[in-house]
């Protein structure tokens, strides 16, 4: 019988947080990408998405919002949560098998309209920061073999087999989806021993299993990479990834919140959040947002205009579009204003920007 949430993290989970210290893990930094599935799967396992979201400070709408941020905190109590009021133990499997692109917003389309299977899954290992991961991934290809691995950074204890599963069930998913055919790997080896539910894992991953091993990979026939995608679409592929290479770009060394801020603005392009709205995803108030800014060495409003310059520039540089729909495209109403505020920032009109880029 599944516990009930009491509102404030298990043991284990303080233990988790301790360990890991409160500095970043409470930034709100990463992205909702493909959790919809977890609360989707216990809904119709019986448990409501409240009891789910109960203890994390996660809104049932921040859930499937694309833009929305969530601290590590934030995720690693949710993982808590489905782990401990889960009537079924291998949800982690069956949540997996419930992920659809869209529920990836334009970083599936990308996956989806990649020319080959290769290119979807360079793509999405060089992008998976995106969505916020709890493991750390890779990929590489060994001869014939193709494999992607994981590691254990947050040493995640009992909530290992449960972050693992999940992953490796997605993955196995959106590959079928993508090829729009059963994907089979070779084999999977995982890092903890045989769960409660190990005997489900062989029928929904679709190959064999070894538990106990020494490493955490799903291996697969690298000779598959080459498979041309059935919805392959050159032009819908470098657009999306140009738009996710924009939201990464800000990873580095700049500060969190900053960053989560530029990339839920690049996800709104043509309509730039207001501060009390990119609060509200941030989970945080107004006047929080604004002091965190402030100790950062910026505001809300330097941002936002630094974003619409970025994208103002790209698109003058990048398209043929107009100056009109470049200003609605960089959250300008009025073209006049987004005539004055280009000049502000570079000296120069539009049209005289681009007529000297060409």
């Amino acid at each position: 019988m599944p516990r009930k949430p009491t509102g404030r993290p298990s043991p284990a989970m303080s233990s988790l947080l301790f360990r890991h210290g409160s500095g970043d893990i409470e930034t709100p930094s990463e992205s909702t990408l493909g959790l919809p599935a977890l609360v989707e799967t216990l809904a119709g396992l019986g448990v409501d998405a409240a009891a789910v979201l109960e203890g994390t400070g996660i809104s049932p709408l921040a859930i499937t919002d694309h833009n929305a941020r969530l601290s590590q905190r934030q995720k690693f109590a949710l993982f808590d949560n489905v782990e401990r009021l889960s009537p079924d133990p291998a949800i982690g499997l069956l949540a997996g098998q419930r992920q659809r692109i869209p529920d990836f917003g334009v970083f599936g389309y990308v996956l989806l309209s990649s020319a080959t299977l290769g290119e979807a899954v360079n793509f999405g290992i060089q992008h998976v920061r995106l969505a916020g991961p709890v493991l750390e991934k890779s990929f590489r290809i060994e001869g014939e073999v193709a494999i992607f691995e994981g590691r254990d950074v947050l040493d995640l204890g009992r909530l290992l087999p449960l972050a693992t599963e999940f992953w490796f069930s997605s993955i196995v998913t959106l590959m079928g989806r993508i090829l729009e055919r059963p994907f089979q790997p070779r084999r999977m080896l995982l890092p903890y021993p045989a769960p409660a539910c190990a005997a489900r894992y062989p029928e929904i991953l679709n190959c064999p299993v070894s538990f106990g091993a020494d490493a955490m990979q799903m291996q697969f026939d690298a000779a598959l990479l080459a498979l041309p995608l059935p919805n392959a679409n050159p032009i819908t592929a470098s657009l999306s990834a140009d738009f996710c290479g924009r939201m990464l770009e800000a990873i580095g060394g700049e500060n969190l919140l900053v960053k989560s801020i530029k990339e839920a603005c690049l996800n709104s392009a043509g309509a730039v959040p207001r501060a009390e709205d990119m609060a509200a995803r941030l989970h945080v108030s107004t006047r929080t947002l604004h002091r965190r800014l402030a100790d950062a060495g910026t505001s809300y409003q330097d941002i936002i205009d630094g974003v619409r310059k970025r994208l103002a520039v790209e698109l003058l540089e990048r398209t043929e579009l107009s100056v009109d729909k470049i200003a609605e495209r960089s959250g300008f109403a009025d073209t006049s204003n987004f005539r004055k505020a280009f000049r502000k920032w570079t000296g120069q009109t539009p049209a005289f920007f681009r007529e000297r880029r060409g």
